[in-house]
This record gives C-alpha cells, sequence and structure tokens, in this order.
C-alpha cells in the first residue's frame, strides 16, 4: 500500500493505492507546484514482533563495546525489507555511539546539573516521582514499546515504570551503577539498541507530517522541501531521526529559551532551500549549529551552555557525511 501525503499552504490530503506487495511509502511534498514524488520513508508492514529483536544474548565487555557484527546485505542482492532492516541496526548504533560514547555503563546515567536519569541510546529522560518533567518523560514509552515486542524487564523496572526513576538525584545513581540489577540491565539496554532505534525512528515519522502543518504558510513549501532534500539524501534519514532524538521535534512554539525553540522544524524552517545530496546534508548541519548557537545565546548566562557546544558541533558534523 503506497500513503502519499501531499503538503499545500493550508491543507493536508491523504489518497492511499493498493499494492501487493504490502509495503508503504509516504511522500512528503508541497503540491502547490508539481506533483508528489520523493520519498521520505518507507515503513513495512509488521509480521512478526521478533523482527527487529536483537539477539540478547550477546555478550560484550560492560565498559567498552567492540564493533557490532552487523552485515548489510549486498546492494546487487538485497530487498526493500532487508535494506531497511540493515539501516536500522545501521541507525541504532550510530545512535549510541553519538549519546554515549560507546559505553554500556553510560546506558544507565544521569548527567550533571540535570534532574532526570538519562537511559538507553538515545538517552530518553526517565524523572523521579513527583519531579516537574520539563524536558517530557520519554523513557517510560520505551519501556511499553519493548515490553510490546517481547522483551522481558525485570521486576524492579516494571515497577518504576509507573511510580517514577528509582533514584532521587545523580549521587544515587552513580552509587548504584555497579549493583549486579542495574549492570543487567544496561546489558538488556544495550541488545535491545536497535528495538530502541526503531522506537526513535517511529516517532519522527509521526512528526514529519506534524513538522509541515505546525509551520507559517509562508514557509511550508520551504520546509516541505528540506525534509525531502534531506531524507532523500544518502544517509538523510539518519541525521532527521537523530535530531529528533537529540533535540526533539520542536512542534511547542511556546518552549524553548525566550519562546524559540530548538527542534528539528526549527532546523527546516533556518535551512536555506536545499536540492537533494552533500548540499542538503551540510546546509542542514550548517543550520543546526546556527540554531544551537541561539538556544545558547538565550539561555542564562549561570547555565554555562557555552561549554556543550563543542560536542554539539561534533554530532551535527556526522550529518554531513552519515551511515
Amino acid at each position: 500500500m503506497v500513503t502519499i501525503i501531499s503538503l499545500s499552504a493550508c491543507s493536508q490530503n491523504t489518497q492511499t493505492i493498493k499494492h501487493s506487495n504490502k509495503s508503504s511509502k509516504t511522500y512528503y511534498v508541497d503540491n502547490t507546484k508539481r506533483a508528489p514524488k520523493k520519498v521520505v520513508f518507507r515503513q513495512t508492514t509488521p509480521q512478526k514482533t521478533n523482527q527487529f529483536r536483537p539477539p540478547y544474548r550477546q555478550k560484550v565487555s560492560y565498559q567498552q563495546v567492540r564493533t557490532p557484527q552487523v552485515t548489510p546485505p549486498k546492494p546487487a542482492r538485497q530487498n526493500p525489507a532487508q535494506a531497511d532492516i540493515a539501516e536500522l541496526y545501521a541507525i541504532g548504533d550510530k545512535i549510541f555511539k553519538n549519546e554515549t560514547g560507546g559505553r554500556i555503563d553510560q546506558l544507565v546515567h544521569w548527567n550533571h546539573r540535570e534532574d532526570f536519569a538519562s537511559m538507553g541510546i538515545g538517552h530518553f529522560t526517565w524523572y523521579p516521582a513527583g519531579r516537574r518533567a520539563r524536558y517530557g518523560n520519554t523513557f517510560p514509552g520505551l519501556l511499553d514499546h519493548l515490553q510490546n515486542n517481547g522483551v522481558k524487564l525485570p521486576h524492579w523496572v516494571q515497577r518504576a515504570r509507573f511510580e517514577g526513576a528509582p533514584w532521587r538525584t545523580r549521587t544515587e545513581l552513580m552509587n548504584a551503577k555497579n549493583k549486579p540489577e542495574v549492570r543487567q540491565f544496561a546489558q538488556l539496554l544495550y541488545d535491545t539498541r536497535h528495538l530502541q532505534a526503531k522506537y526513535i525512528m517511529d516517532r519522527a515519522m509521526r512528526a514529519m507530517p506534524r513538522l509541515v502543518k505546525k509551520t507559517p504558510p509562508q514557509l511550508r513549501s520551504q520546509v516541505a522541501n528540506n525534509i525531502n532534500a534531506v531524507a532523500n539524501s544518502r544517509g538523510g534519514r539518519y541525521v532527521l531521526i537523530d535530531y529528533v532524538n537529540f533535540k526533539g521535534e520542536g512542534l511547542n512554539r511556546n518552549g524553548g529559551y525566550k519562546g524559540q525553540n530548538w527542534g528539528l522544524l526549527q532546523v527546516l524552517e533556518e535551512m536555506r532551500p536545499s536540492q537533494v545530496g552533500q548540499q542538503a546534508l551540510n546546509e542542514f548541519a550548517d543550520a543546526a549549529m546556527r540554531v544551537l548557537e541561539r538556544r545558547v545565546r538565550n539561555s542564562n548566562p549561570r547555565r554555562n551552555e557555552r561549554k556543550w557546544l563543542s560536542g554539539w558541533r561534533n554530532r551535527t558534523n556526522t550529518y554531513r557525511n552519515p551511515i
């Protein structure tokens, strides 16, 4: 089934065309001047919950992860489903390295000067009970996704799913890192990194139509064009998915500092019109850094957010030569 989503200046329409291969392609375009023709995502119809299930018994060192043994199919023989799975594995490993430096012990973590734990390959936020979730409490949703895909969670994690993170402070978590149950949970989060990548990918896919809808009418054509230009560039899906996980969708116009957010939507609006290929990737990376530098200028100087710019630049530079 092919789903075509046409994004005009004022409306969004959906048309469905059936095919026998039971796959779907989603097109995000501005239809005021041309017919839909550019692919953003291909999503295969789910068959079994273990389609993306990783090898849970894989044993690696706790401190440093060896290179995952993922061999993508040869281009001459791969079919679309195989290509999507290979890309999903590659995206999962790339996000894991971006967020944790490739260290399993960083999958259960708490950053300095934050009031929440950072969990999994995407450092999903997990707040203790009763604490205001300023940046959204995203880890419980991931736990639901893992359970729905057949992952058996430890009993203490299942309880905490509804009660809040079991550590009240960073000190508590850091003291608990070497406990057997925490180490085992970090290993489970490593073993399920590709299911987590699927969760991040699904989140990004759901956001795409809303991004254009939330854009001011005079910028909708530009944003739709930039989504297509990045997504259709080699490795472009990683770029969009990683930034959504990195800084969010940016759909809340009242979020951010001084009323200026720093999510994916703000980057797409900041981008100059681009063509598919290296130009789109470079322009996205440049626009992302301009948006993040604006965030630092708008932030409270006492937070000293400037110290993060070097790491943010390293991450956005991966968008220039993605997987």
